[in-house]
């Protein structure tokens, strides 16, 4: 892994920390990430709204049959079927 700006190399003594919003890249610092940003934020919105819509449409492990998978309500049974 290197820093998505200066490319410097994670290492013992440099520890790379991964962009928040998207976790795709990695910076050593906050200068490096603060440089980089014009470049990167595009792609990161992209990304973040991919990683919350994942997020937001995975069922829920603990889910019941008959719960709505976006807001975790009772859906009305439809007692004619």
């Amino acid at each position: 892994m290197c820093c998505a700006s200066c490319g410097i190399t994670a290492n013992d003594d440099i520890k790379l920390k991964k962009c928040t919003a998207c976790n795709c890249v990695r910076y050593c610092g906050v200068k490096c990430q603060k440089e980089h940003r014009p470049q990167h934020k595009k792609e990161c919105k992209k990304r973040a709204a991919e990683l919350r819509d994942e997020i937001l449409f995975k069922l829920p492990e603990s889910s019941h049959l008959g719960d709505c998978p976006i807001c975790c309500l009772p859906l009305p049974i439809d007692n004619d079927k």
